[in-house]
């Protein structure tokens, strides 16, 4: 009986990823390539996917970089410089670039549990932590989740604390009537290629403060005045700095974290169709969540707007027997699967957050931690069979028997 079921399951074959490079953006590079003397470096490509990005967000201007962890940096550096140093709440769960970001450009982290529904950072407590050192909230929307509720955004407002909204893994979620990324005063976008969609490594930085985005585009390269956009912001420095060769005026000692014209020709390429894809990927996370047992797996996840680039997985109980089963049986079924989600599960329990909270600062933090040894994230793409789901999930609901 055993080697019955092994040999079903393995037909099921499902990476965390498949087919996020298709044939037609690589047609989209060739054909960019195949004129004479292309530009490969950041150019026109950029720009164009820039403002079509911006105008499928609904935010006023974008800023392409190398990876969605440049775009956490880059954030983090110029909201030291616009507003200056203290503390920033954050997840703790989320990827490590976001709390690094935070480290790395002199802020103090103060985190906060998740909620159970969102995965995200629970909005209550987010509120009880406020400060009058608070200089923002650094809030993620896990996995495809809005992180976001009306309390704690009204709560923001009063207080006159900024929002920073990763959104890495949540293209196209929304929240009300607006797409997730638009809250903030800035947002951040990954590309990477296991997210909705990719330029193979890529980020966005989304804005529509535009002193933010002047200020961002000269941090994204060198900190050279001659990237911002901006006529007026070049002239007073030309003006301040008459001894300088005027192209090469460096207001900030930032970093190179620019991008190049194949990885947009790409993402312009992967946009054209993230919203037909992203509609599959809702249909998949129903299917899946409606044929799991609520007894012994987690369904309440709050589907409002979400769009998930991943399936959640994660046991109602601490049973560390139950969790070696699923384990056994998604490996089994060469099922490919990350335990913790997001990056890793419970930060505070990683070797460079302990360095800076302790050893024992996790134990604070329940419900991540439940989550960072009894949850997982399992791929979820547009050609992934439907009957693929319902087999998956016939196989972990036998487990509880």
């Amino acid at each position: 009986m055993t080697q019955h079921v092994q040999t079903v399951e393995s037909t099921l074959d499902w990476p965390l990823m498949r087919n996020n490079i298709t044939r037609a953006d690589l047609d989209a590079v060739i054909c960019f390539l195949r004129q004479d003397n292309p530009i490969l470096t950041q150019s026109e490509q950029v720009r164009a996917f820039e403002s079509e990005w911006s105008e499928w967000l609904g935010v006023k201007h974008s800023v392409f970089v190398n990876s969605g962890a440049s775009a956490n940096l880059v954030t983090m550096a110029v909201w030291r410089e616009l507003y200056g140093v203290g503390e920033i709440i954050v997840p703790t769960l989320t990827w490590v670039s976001d709390i690094a970001s935070v480290l790395q450009c002199g802020f103090k982290p103060v985190f906060v549990d998740i909620n159970p529904k969102t995965l995200g950072m629970d909005n209550e407590e987010v509120i009880r932590k406020l400060t009058p050192q608070t200089k923002a909230v650094f809030l993620t929307h896990v996995l495809g989740y809005n992180g976001l509720t009306q309390g704690l955004v009204d709560e923001l407002e009063r207080r006159n604390i900024l929002l920073i909204e990763d959104v890495c893994e949540a293209h196209g979620a929304t929240w009300g009537d607006r797409k997730l990324g638009t809250f903030g005063r800035v947002s951040n976008f990954s590309f990477y290629y296991a997210h909705h969609m990719s330029t193979i490594e890529g980020g966005m930085i989304s804005t529509s403060d535009t002193a933010f985005y002047e200020t961002a585009r000269m941090f994204r390269s060198h900190g050279m005045v001659r990237e911002s956009n901006s006529e007026a912001v070049k002239r007073n420095y030309r003006e301040k700095h008459p001894d300088l060769n005027q192209d090469f005026i460096f207001a900030f000692p930032a970093y190179n974290v620019r991008s190049t014209e194949i990885n947009a020709v790409i993402g312009r390429s992967q946009l054209s169709r993230l919203d037909p894809n992203n509609a599959i990927r809702r249909e998949n996370l129903r299917t899946f969540l409606d044929h799991l047992d609520p007894a012994w797996y987690r369904t309440d996840f709050d589907l409002e707007g979400s769009c998930n680039y991943a399936f959640t997985l994660v046991l109602k109980k601490a049973d560390p027997r139950f969790r070696e089963k699923v384990e056994m049986a998604l490996k089994a079924a060469k099922v490919e699967f990350r335990r913790g989600t997001a990056g890793g599960g419970n930060q505070l329990r990683q070797p460079y957050a302990r360095k800076w909270v302790g050893d024992l600062e996790f134990e604070k933090y329940p419900n991540v931690d439940h989550v960072h040894f009894y949850g997982y994230y399992i791929g979820n793409y547009p050609d992934l069979e439907r009957e693929k789901i319902v087999r998956l999930c016939e196989i972990l609901n036998r487990l509880r028997n």
